[in-house]
């Protein structure tokens, strides 16, 4: 009989999440929302959602991406290390770098530490590992009224 070897890559465990609870009902109406139109990202978000530590705003920690914080990943496939902002859908804006929280890239780093690898399925459905370099402790929104 085969017996299938097991790698450290297949019981790899995924990362830690943790959300401020500020984020969180936003969040499940999100996702609730798009379960008609794009049902397996929204069970993405609402299983991310789900194994999330939540935590206060005051006290989610400066190295996790939150929404509004920018954060420099590293693409392992490609090597390359791209910076972006997750943001809510309506304040997307790609070639500013806001990324909706609802692609599979925002769903993805939603939560992450700095230092955190995971697998995540691009729109293609092609399989790549992301690992979160760093992210900024200030958010977006902080540093606009600010200015």
């Amino acid at each position: 009989m085969y017996k299938q070897r097991s790698t450290s890559r297949d019981t790899c465990r995924r990362p830690r999440v943790v959300i401020g609870a500020d984020c969180l009902g936003r969040l499940e109406a999100l996702a609730e929302g798009a379960i008609q139109r794009n049902p397996d990202l929204a069970d993405r978000l609402l299983d991310e959602i789900g194994r999330a530590r939540i935590v206060p705003a005051a006290k989610l920690p400066q190295n996790v991406v939150a929404i509004g914080r920018a954060v420099t990943y590293r693409d392992e496939t490609t090597g390359q290390d791209k910076t972006v902002i997750p943001v809510y859908p309506e304040e997307a804006d790609i070639a500013r770098g806001r990324i909706s929280i609802l692609t599979p890239i925002g769903v993805a780093l939603i939560g992450l530490a700095e230092g955190a690898s995971l697998h995540w399925d691009t729109r293609d459905g092609e399989r790549r590992i992301l690992t979160v370099l760093h992210v900024a402790s200030q958010d977006y929104h902080e540093s606009l009224e600010a200015q």
